[in-house]
């Protein structure tokens, strides 16, 4: 009996990484200007972290998202 299991992938690529980078300063970004009642920067940081969500698609659609074809298996 083996006790492997394979790995779920949960997001640990280029994709992924891209995303949630450029979400975090979108979010980064909008709790600053709340809190100095910027209000088009506020919605500028909404946009950035739509991007962010499309960025992420993108680039596991073309192949930098987990078990994507430009992404390279590594042992641990």
């Amino acid at each position: 009996m083996s006790i492997e299991s394979a790995e779920p992938g949960h997001g640990s690529s280029t994709a992924s990484w891209t995303a949630v980078v450029i979400m975090l300063v979108a979010f980064a970004i909008g709790t600053v200007a709340f809190f100095f009642t910027i209000v088009w920067l506020v919605w500028a940081s909404v946009g950035l972290l739509i991007v962010g969500l499309i960025v992420g698609y993108v680039l596991a659609k073309l192949g930098y998202g987990v078990d994507g074809a430009k992404t390279t298996a590594k042992g641990h």
